[in-house]
């Protein structure tokens, strides 16, 4: 837990640990900042989070100091200038497939020099305009974390030039959808998908720019960080909520 803006801790060489949530409660984001996690990932692409859920998360995450990132259903910039004028912290932009449409997740996050993101300062991000508008505009660009993710077989044929794409501050590697494109749905242990993401790694290191990945498990999240990854998302509050009760049952029924 920092106060520090994530996307300066990444650029930085921290590594970063944090989760997926699918679930509408404030309170899962309290603990899981009072915890100690880096980051939430609000999923509006996997879940029923709404845009009005989304802010009372988001409010949640400031208050205990987690970053705040929302992954939107797809690569359009309403939604993703909605996630940011909420207060978000960053976008997890899904089938990132080409340079086209890296640029299109850069143009749409970042406002003019760097972007061309749509400006209202009547938003939550600006304080309902309470601050100065030029140090607003100033600060969300170098505060917002634009995060493409790479699912698919013409995600990884185009990788090289994704990776060039000014303004991409992450390529985040999706490992299911990854198995899938690669032909072994779900096995994301296979050695076709390790190697296939360790070869994104390396690409990415060369070009100096830094990796996420998601795990199931801590295990697997450290193995990856070892190898460098940065951005590492361990399970979903659902996932973690499902483990500890099971457990529990186990206990009980021994």
């Amino acid at each position: 837990m920092s106060n520090e803006c994530l996307r300066k801790r990444i650029k930085s060489g921290e590594t970063v640990f944090g989760t997926f949530m699918k679930l509408p409660s404030p309170q899962i984001v309290e603990i899981l900042g009072l915890a100690g996690l880096d980051f939430a990932i609000f999923d509006t692409e996997h879940g029923p989070l709404t845009f009005e859920s989304i802010e009372r998360l988001i409010q949640a995450a400031e208050a205990a100091k987690i970053s705040p990132i929302v992954r939107v259903y797809e690569n359009n910039p309403a939604l993703i200038a909605r996630a940011l004028d909420l207060g978000a912290k960053g976008v997890l932009v899904p089938h990132i497939s080409t340079a086209s449409d890296a640029e299109r997740l850069v143009e749409a996050s970042r406002f003019h020099p760097e972007g061309s993101r749509g400006i209202c300062r009547y938003v939550r991000a600006a304080g309902f305009s309470s601050l100065d508008r030029h140090e607003y505009f100033k600060t969300a660009n170098e505060e917002t974390l634009s995060v493409a993710m790479i699912e698919g077989a013409e995600g990884v044929a185009n990788l090289d030039k994704i990776l060039q794409v000014p303004g991409i501050d992450l390529i985040f590697v999706g490992p299911y959808d990854l198995s899938q494109a690669l032909g072994v749905p779900g096995e994301v242990g296979n050695s076709v998908v390790i190697n296939a993401m360790s070869d994104i790694a390396q690409k990415a290191k060369l070009r100096k720019v830094a990796l996420g990945t998601f795990a199931d498990d801590p295990e697997t999240a450290l193995r990856w960080a070892q190898a460098g990854v940065q951005f590492n998302a361990i399970s979903t509050d659902v996932g973690m909520v499902y483990k500890v009760v099971e457990q529990l049952v186990k206990d009980l029924r021994r």
